[in-house]
């Protein structure tokens, strides 16, 4: 816990035993990492370039912090703070021998601001200021952070002076004109200059002629310069290392310190800072060795323990299958994960029952290359035949041939089938047709047809089917190709034709012996499989390009990673982590496989992305920790302003849990404030049952907080808030399905009275919004606490023409609380104890 045991006032520093050591400035121009940054021009680095013109400041938000890498362990002796008009006022500094431990050497709660010179007695080699609470409305802000000192040993690692890079054969994406050639870069001269053509991406390498310990980069920009680029190694000049990464960069002159090794060193160029291309007049490379140093963070690897491969020839494949899911089948809140994957092939007589945090998937390019003579199968005799409890799981990228004819995925929440082929029908309902609470299909073909039975909700999309049997409440599909016709509520049908935007989720695929993740593109107004043709339209990343985050793995490592450039790859299990994940390249996938689970610590936001294009998230599970989280996940910064709609940022089959697996708190499970965000399947649950669970044991007032326009959701499941399951204050939005059940366990009345209303709505649309639609949502209410509770309606909006639904209802189970109305006054009340739906067809 970041909390400080401190006095009103009290500063803990120890004077002045190293003061000798207090006059070098050592923190000038070295790598620095902060927990967030207010925008692009606002970086961590400004706060150590030497300039009083430039600053880095945070997000508007406590906890945050900033750090400085100095190379090497230095004996500290003075830290000066030159605050902006935004400052801390309760905050620490502390040192660190591995960027992980810390150790504090000044604290205090009464920071004043302006230009604070703290005398300090400690050693290490990286340095951090970590704010505690802001002294404004606004974030934390630093015009300059200097650490003065001496290093205890060598200077950082041992740097030469020379430029390895001078003279050294050059090569480069492309060239402006016959004036501007690779060459001239590293030739010493600062009037002469490489310049590229005017698009992105781009890159400048140099031959070193062996390979060598390279230790800083110094990038000389003419006027056009690089916003967003990574500086690269390699042996070979063809698989690359990122050892830095930037989006933020500044243009001028730029010193890098920099920690790896290669013959070749190549700048990366992603996104110009101008309309021009990428211009220097020299790019320098020093090298030494020596010093203490970080190793960078190595892409590809082995998937870990918890990730079985399968091909037809291996031999034991259903024991195996079968005591994983002898473990898993009732582990509904453990810590074991698993993903199992088969290489492409055929496979017979196949059945592959699937528990919790179980995940199986094909390694094709397209579901057709792993073929399964046999079945996917989730059933619930673990629970009595009841389905209601069958979450946490997943079906990927394989061709099914049931035995029987038909497949059986009798599942709830949180259980995705997702880009498979299902050579016959495929059913929904347990054995016995007990109940079942509702489920997602994406990017699936299924010959037969699709018997929903029990299924009380459901949403397929951009799918092709056979045909769909039964309805309980609420059936939703949107670009499903043979999907019943519109008949909401009698059937109880919502059909579109299209979805409007959508991108399906990353995979891990095998390219011959090589792993790789492919990354689809974005569809508008699709309708059937992405892979009807092949792959369809995306990008295949290397594995070498991720990080393969295993069981052990810290945050800070993580963040490293991120910071080079790699992509992440979280291999099954639980990670728990002391800081937010920050990712903030445009275009960073992160992927879980088997229900990958992190877990914030000292009440951080787990993870949290930039203001920038394309992020990709998927195949997550966020459990809350003990001590309280802002949020769980947060996209986008708080005020992100960028448009983003040619390459969205997508967050798919990400889950957030409170409680469940013990006591867990956080104010909101997911906040997007980033625009035109497609979330695609989510979860959020403040948990009914389980450990730590009750009205004030897993408290968390809001499901999901959209603060950002033209967001759309598809497939948005959040259930039992103290307040709003799901606020939106952003414009043009729009929900695709959605499910939701209000909390069970409040106390009385008074619990969820919301001024002069009666409850807080299951989905709130804010009265400043002008323009919003929704398809198929439901709302139900089980108040088994106090049964006598009533909610004025299950949703709010402004009644306004802009703001439109279509097929949405409210339900009393068991006659447990009823809702006066639907939506607003409108909707007729729900009453006695037969479970009997209250349907508005159109509102206005």
């Amino acid at each position: 816990m970041l909390g400080l045991a401190l006095l009103s006032g009290a500063v803990l520093a120890l004077p002045s035993t190293a003061a000798h050591a207090a006059d070098t400035l050592i923190s000038q121009g070295k790598a620095v990492t902060a927990s967030s940054t207010e925008n692009g021009g606002t970086g961590a680095a400004l706060a150590v370039d030497g300039s009083t013109g430039t600053r880095w400041s945070s997000a508007a938000s406590d906890q945050q912090w900033l750090q400085v890498d100095l190379g090497a362990t230095a004996t500290i002796g003075k830290v000066v703070l030159n605050w902006e008009a935004a400052y801390g006022k309760a905050y620490q500094i502390q040192t660190s021998a591995d960027g992980t431990t810390w150790t504090t050497v000044y604290a205090t709660t009464t920071g004043t601001g302006g230009t604070e010179t703290l005398t300090v007695s400690g050693s290490g080699r990286y340095v951090r200021m970590n704010g505690i609470t802001r002294g404004t409305g606004y974030g934390y802000s630093l015009w300059e952070f200097q650490v003065f000192g001496s290093f205890t040993g060598t200077t950082p690692g041992g740097c030469g002076t020379a430029n390895a890079a001078q003279g050294r054969p050059a090569t480069a994406s492309s060239t402006e004109n016959g004036g501007t050639g690779a060459a001239l870069a590293v030739d010493g001269s600062t009037g002469t200059r490489w310049s590229s053509a005017a698009s992105d991406p781009q890159w400048l390498q140099v031959d070193l002629g062996s390979t060598q310990q390279i230790c800083q980069v110094v990038l000389n920009w003419e006027t056009a310069y690089g916003k967003a680029y990574q500086l690269q190694t390699s042996d070979n000049g063809t698989n690359w290392t990122t050892v830095y990464s930037t989006t933020t960069g500044t243009g001028g002159t730029e010193t890098l310190s920099v920690s790896g090794s290669g013959r070749y060193l190549r700048m990366n160029g992603t996104a110009r800072g101008t309309a021009w291309g990428y211009s220097l007049w020299e790019l320098a490379v020093h090298t030494g060795s020596g010093g203490p140093s970080v190793p960078p963070v190595q892409g590809g690897g082995d998937l870990g323990p918890n990730v079985l491969v399968f091909d037809p020839a291996t031999p034991g494949i259903q024991a195996k299958v079968d005591e994983v899911f002898a473990k898993q089948e009732s582990n509904q809140f453990g810590s074991d994960r698993y993903a199992l994957l088969f290489k492409p092939g055929t496979y017979s007589n196949i059945n592959a029952q699937i528990g919790f945090y179980t995940s199986i998937a094909g390694l094709g390019l397209s579901p057709d290359d792993t073929v399964f003579n046999g079945d996917v199968t989730v059933d619930a005799g673990w629970f009595g035949g009841n389905a209601t409890q069958n979450f946490w799981r997943s079906a990927e990228n394989l061709s099914l041939k049931p035995v029987s004819g038909t497949d059986r995925w009798a599942v709830s929440q949180a259980a995705p089938f997702r880009r498979m082929h299902v050579q016959g029908g495929l059913n929904l309902a347990p054995n016995g047709y007990g109940w079942a609470s509702g489920g997602y299909i994406a990017d699936s073909k299924i010959d037969g047809t699709v018997g929903n039975y029990s299924q009380q909700q459901w949403y397929t999309r951009d799918s092709a089917i056979g045909g769909f049997t039964n309805g309980v409440w609420n059936q939703t599909f949107s670009g499903v190709q043979g999907a019943p016709a519109q008949g909401f509520p009698n059937p109880p049908y919502t059909t579109l034709a299209t979805t409007p935007v959508s991108r399906e989720k990353p995979f891990l695929y095998l390219d011959g012996n090589d792993y790789k993740v492919f990354v689809p593109g974005k569809r508008t107004n699709a309708t059937g499989v992405s892979w009807a043709n092949g792959p369809g339209a995306g990008t295949s990343l290397p594995l070498s390009q991720f990080y393969v985050v295993k069981p052990g793995a810290t945050a800070a490592t993580i963040d490293q990673a991120l910071a080079q450039g790699l992509n992440l790859l979280f291999t099954p299990g639980v990670y728990h982590v002391d800081r937010t994940i920050e990712v903030t390249r445009p275009g960073t996938v992160v992927l879980g496989l088997g229900l990958a689970t992190v877990v914030p610590d000292n009440g951080v936001v787990a993870m949290r992305t930039a203001d920038v294009d394309g992020i990709r998230l998927a195949g997550l599970l966020f459990d809350a920790g003990t001590v309280n989280s802002p949020a769980l996940l947060q996209v986008g910064p708080d005020g992100a302003t960028a448009d983003h709609a040619a390459d969205p940022t997508t967050v798919q089959d990400v889950f957030a849990r409170i409680g469940g697996a013990g006591p867990g708190s956080a104010t909101t499970a997911m906040v997007v404030n980033a625009n035109s965000t497609i979330v695609d399947h989510t979860w959020l649950w403040r948990a009914d049952h389980g450990a730590g669970v009750g009205w004030t044991a897993n408290p968390s007032d809001y499901g999901m907080v959209v603060r950002g326009n033209d967001v759309l959701a598809t497939g948005l499941f959040v259930e039992h808030f103290k307040k709003y399951d799901v606020e939106w204050s952003g414009e043009r939005g729009r929900t695709i399905f959605y499910q939701n059940e209000i909390a069970y366990d409040a106390p009385d009345q008074a619990a969820v009275q919301n001024g002069a209303t009666k409850g807080f709505a299951a989905y709130k649309v804010d009265d400043n919004v002008t323009v919003h639609e929704g398809w198929g949502l439901g709302s139900y209410c089980y108040f088994n606490v106090d049964p006598t509770i009533r909610m004025d309606h299950g949703f709010e909006a402004p009644n306004r023409p802009g703001v439109k639904f279509h097929d949405i209802l409210v339900n009393s189970l068991g006659g447990k609380g009823q809702f006066d109305h639907v939506i607003n006054d409108v909707g007729a009340a729900t009453s006695g104890t037969s479970t009997t739906p209250s349907n508005v067809v159109s509102y206005p």
